[in-house]
């Protein structure tokens, strides 16, 4: 993919170096290579992440170029429009995503592996990355590049945050193994690692601050280096005081990201999915 990558790299910095048809055919070629998983804007190495900036910078390209059309009509009722260089991604039987109906969407360029369900209605964006028997439950998006790993559970509602710019920024990464409760959402790059459990609620952005209670430490991520989730963590909300005379003297508190144990036989029970619900 490193051709693949120079020529993307090359168009991204240079606007005239291609004309409209060669920059469309460069953007289909991302897209294509994105759905069978070849590339992904972000891959595992060793214990770390690493981001290919060229698949966003090529992603913004095919924003850049599209123009608006309409999708679909349903005359009397509603119409849809999207850029003519977006629209939906087609599924065969032969790719053996069970895709439930009731109104999910999966936008080109996102990779879903075999044996993922979707539940309806949700939505998968451009970029996103999920790996096999995934459940997307309902109500739930994954957003931009996202990157969801195997025997992931999102339950109903929870939204995974996307980003396309600045290129360079990691998306959000959830490891293989993690549940994530209902209406819990995973914003700005946040990684969570293999076997965490993210409580039904919780918010967690890039700079969020972790209360680890196991370890009696404070996590925190900057938006160079978002943060982290430890493996197997069990992370709940919680509250904590805010300062200052006036909060003490009204009894205000802020709500926190609690970890309050690590992953044990009782919790793998808890958040088990079933093989007959897959």
């Amino acid at each position: 993919m490193s051709h693949l990558a120079d020529r993307i790299q090359r168009a991204f910095g240079e606007p005239d170096a291609l004309d409209a048809g060669s920059l469309r055919e460069l953007f289909g070629e991302l897209c294509d290579a994105l759905e069978r998983g070849e590339v992904r804007a972000a891959e595992p190495f060793g214990d770390d992440w690493i981001v290919n900036d060229f698949v966003k910078q090529g992603l913004i390209l095919g924003f850049r170029i599209g123009k608006l059309r309409e999708i679909n009509r349903i005359p009397g009722v509603t119409a849809w429009f999207d850029k003519d260089t977006l629209g939906a991604r087609h599924f065969d039987l032969v790719h053996g995503v069970r895709i439930v109906p009731g109104g999910t969407s999966v936008r080109r360029g996102a990779y879903v592996a075999a044996s993922v369900t979707i539940m309806p209605p949700a939505f998968v964006n451009i970029g996103a990355y999920v790996e096999r028997d995934t459940m997307i439950d309902s109500h739930a998006l994954v957003g931009s590049c996202a990157q969801i790993g195997s025997r992931v559970h999102l339950s109903a509602g929870v939204q995974i945050g996307g980003v396309l710019e600045p290129p360079g920024r990691r998306p959000v990464i959830v490891e293989d193994e993690v549940f994530v409760g209902a209406q819990a959402a995973l914003l700005e790059g946040v990684l969570v690692r293999r076997g965490a459990v993210i409580a039904a609620g919780v918010i967690l952005t890039g700079t969020t601050r972790l209360f680890d209670l196991v370890n009696e430490r404070v996590i925190e991520g900057t938006l160079d280096e978002p943060l982290a989730v430890p493996a197997g963590a069990v992370v709940v909300p919680g509250v904590r005081a805010a300062s200052g005379p006036f909060a003490a003297s009204h009894g205000l508190g802020l709500s926190a990201a609690v970890v309050i144990k690590y992953r044990d036989e009782r919790t793998d029970a808890r958040v088990a999915l079933r093989e007959a619900l897959r």
